[in-house]
């Protein structure tokens, strides 16, 4: 069955009173990408006022300049989402990924709690009795609830004294409870798909799976302006082989999905609202599987504020800012096939990616060989706004 993005399966719930903002490719003779935002259900090019996302994101208040700022009308928020499905009018305007200059990085290992349950789990080899053992002494350091522990904490550093006399200490855990948060670069500038689009996993990978992530909008100063979600495909063959394999394992081809579109912060929504999301993750397989999952930012052990602090700093400059995913609780387990052989993707699943707040992200898995080449970088958009007239 084809993709079809709606209203419905697309936008946040109280959309019409959100201040959207994003990408959109416009065809020949212009032939390049527009910043777009959403006014009363009508997509306005507002690129002559703002030629990257980046620069309108660099505004002190984006929201305030945006309600008065002019543009050209593109048509309805109906058509540009129908046309961004997988039947495309090469004719008429589609989605892109929401951002443009800014880096995509990436945090990992920020859910303590159950990461922690995993590796119980791992280490126990299948015994209940060492499982349920290993995890009194883990209460004991740190009380009954793991969704309160706070990495770096003392609490964190004796339940890590705990685990290492367990013979259960690991780089993974450093970063899940320590100080130092992970934070890594998970794709280059302008490489992102957006929603609509096929995204890519590795043709030699045998064991991946999406990860539903909220991500951060920051610009150069370090302001998180807004957010949107994300699919940070990952590969779990590649990563269990060796943490050196991270780059492969998370870079490829069409490996990085974003949007719809940027939700920027506002009366209605802010850091709070983030705070408190849910993301749900259906995949449909044309082999009629189905799979279902729902991470709760609730759960998350480090604040997303201090991981923006992390990721930009007096150590660490992003003069056209960065977005950052903020990591996921979904881990699927479930058996797709044979016994014991867990989940893992097939070409043509469908991936849907969605929370209230910021709407619903959906792409159909290929192969990162076989997904559409990224051919527009940073130089021919820097071509393309100067033969407009917008540089």
């Amino acid at each position: 069955m084809a993709m079809h993005l709606t209203i419905d399966n697309s936008l946040p719930h109280d959309w019409a009173h959100a201040t959207l903002i994003g990408r959109a490719w416009l065809p020949a003779p212009v032939a390049g990408p527009a910043v777009v935002l959403i006014r009363e259900g009508r997509v306005l090019d507002i690129t002559a006022r703002f030629a990257t996302v980046s620069d309108l994101l660099e505004q002190e208040d984006p929201v305030s300049v945006l309600s008065q700022a002019p543009g050209t009308d593109l048509g309805s928020i109906e058509a540009l989402l129908a046309n961004s499905g997988e039947q495309r009018d090469a004719g008429q305007p589609s989605l892109l990924a929401p951002i443009d200059l800014q880096v995509i990085k990436a945090a990992g290992v920020t859910f303590a709690a159950s990461m922690i349950e995993r590796v119980i789990e791992e280490k126990a080899a299948g015994d209940a009795g060492q499982a349920e053992r290993i995890r009194a002494l883990v209460h004991e350091v740190i009380g009954d609830n793991l969704r309160n522990l706070q990495p770096g904490s003392p609490e964190a550093m004796r339940l890590k004294q705990v685990l290492i006399d367990q013979g259960m200490w690991s780089q993974y855990l450093e970063v899940g409870i320590g100080p130092d948060a992970e934070i890594f670069t998970k794709a280059p500038v302008l490489s992102a798909v957006g929603s609509g689009s096929a995204v890519g996993v590795h043709p030699g990978s045998h064991w991946n799976n999406p990860e539903p992530e909220v991500v951060l909008v920051v610009n150069s100063c370090g302001r998180i302006q807004g957010a949107t979600l994300g699919n940070d495909v990952n590969l779990r063959d590649f990563e269990g082989r060796s943490a050196l394999l991270l780059g492969k394992a998370k870079d490829n081809n069409a490996s990085c999905a974003l949007g719809p579109f940027i939700r920027l912060f506002d009366g209605s929504f802010d850091l709070d609202t983030v705070r408190g999301c849910e993301v749900g993750l259906r995949v449909e397989g044309l082999d009629g599987y189905v799979l279902q999952g729902r991470s709760a930012m609730a759960q998350i052990s480090r604040d997303p504020q201090d991981l923006a602090g992390q990721a930009l700093n007096a150590n660490h400059q992003y003069p056209d800012g960065f977005v950052l995913f903020l990591g996921t609780l979904f881990a699927p387990t479930d058996d797709r096939d044979q016994p014991g052989q867990g989940f893992t993707h097939k070409p043509g699943d469908r991936v849907s990616i969605h929370s209230p707040a910021l709407g619903g992200l959906h792409n159909r898995v290929s192969t990162s060989d076989q997904a559409p080449p990224w051919q527009f970088g940073v130089g021919a958009l820097m071509r393309n706004l100067a033969k407009r007239g917008y540089l």
